[in-house]
């Protein structure tokens, strides 16, 4: 397994009062493309530029490659960072914008063409070096920010919501050509973003944070499949969330009805949030269910059909690719296997899981 490369330890930062990360632990290994994952305001890009060195924390300490950088400038950490605006200089040419960094360094010109030139073939822009930043679409500047970043040979690459400008299938496109530089490149990505499928689609590790808090820390297999919470379960992608009780191990109500399920170790009758995956619902004849309902709505999404079934007084959403149209009276059924059962917060903002860092 690859060593760690950053550690974050009780990392804390308030602005205007106001607590935004709150005792952070955190650990980023070498080679890894780790996302930072949450709503506006979870403290995701305050995370990325402490690691940056753009902002201090207020407790805590960032250690890099073994090292206390805490209060390094940003110029003196082996890291580079791509925004969202990509910051490029109009008045230069594309090879001026590349070499900016290498210049503030006093690299010889030999050297200089000769990075410029593998930064554009790596990122399929041959040729490019004449050209002017407003010549470029959205895309060709976002290439051309990372091409600057990489020539620094960053053992750190850092990504702020770098594609939210883009249209979806470029957007798309991009995701994978992130994916193609990090094996070719063999430096650790940190990306923060929004966007689950941004996340799911790229990372091999997601940190989903909320009010200053990570939630959960895992694959992006894991982060799908089994949420630690209904945060969390919400956040990523789509769920039924649906307040359960559970009766004994094995066995939940949901809705008036009882389930088996696989979870134990909830104690009896307890209060618990059910997540059902829309893909994980199953409609089948009447009769032959757990429950029955009506479908009240229905979208037709290209891969799988859409449907909303009001059944027990709750609308599931239901994904399936065999439509049932609106009106038509089914039976719901769920594999023991699909159901997730959550402990409840206390509160709204508890602190969803203690991570050793």
């Amino acid at each position: 397994m690859s060593k760690r490369l950053i550690d974050l330890q009780h990392i804390s930062k308030s602005f205007d009062k106001q607590m935004v990360l709150d005792d952070l632990n955190l650990y980023i290994r070498e080679n890894e493309f780790l996302t930072l994952l949450g709503p506006s305001g979870c403290g995701k890009t305050t995370t990325l530029r402490i690691i940056g060195g753009f902002e201090t924390p207020d407790a805590g300490n960032v250690i890099f490659d073994g090292k206390e950088i805490t209060s390094l400038a940003p110029n003196e950490r082996q890291v580079n960072t791509v925004f969202q605006k990509y910051a490029l200089f109009p008045h230069m040419s594309i090879a001026e914008n590349i070499a900016f960094g290498l210049k503030i360094r006093k690299k010889s010109k030999a050297y200089i063409k000769d990075k410029i030139q593998y930064a554009l073939k790596l990122v399929n822009l041959d040729g490019f070096e004449k050209r002017s930043v407003d010549s470029l679409s959205g895309g060709q500047q976002q290439r051309i920010a990372i091409a600057r970043a990489i020539v620094n040979e960053p053992k750190v690459l850092l990504l702020d919501e770098p594609l939210g400008a883009l249209d979806l299938k470029l957007r798309q496109d991009m995701q994978y050509e992130l994916i193609r530089l990090k094996e070719e490149l063999g430096i650790t990505f940190i990306y923060v973003t929004h966007d689950q499928e941004e996340a799911l689609t790229m990372s091999d590790t997601i940190v989903v944070m909320n009010q200053g808090y990570i939630q959960q820390i895992g694959t992006p297999e894991d982060i799908y499949n089994e949420p630690t919470n209904a945060f969390v379960a919400d956040f990523i992608g789509e769920s039924n969330i649906i307040d359960g009780v559970m009766i004994e191990d094995r066995l939940v109500e949901i809705l008036g009805v009882k389930f088996p399920c696989v979870d134990e170790g909830f104690g009896r009758n307890r209060p618990v949030d059910v997540v059902i995956r829309p893909e994980d619902v199953e409609l089948v004849d009447p009769g032959q269910g757990v429950m029955e309902g009506d479908v009240t709505s229905l979208i037709f999404k290209g891969v799988h059909w859409e449907m909303d079934v009001v059944a027990n007084g709750y609308e599931w959403m239901v994904q399936a690719t065999q439509m049932h149209p609106v009106g038509a009276h089914v039976g719901i059924r769920v594999d023991p296997f699909n159901i997730q059962i959550m402990n409840k917060p206390e509160s709204s903002d508890e602190r969803a899981v203690e991570l050793d860092a």
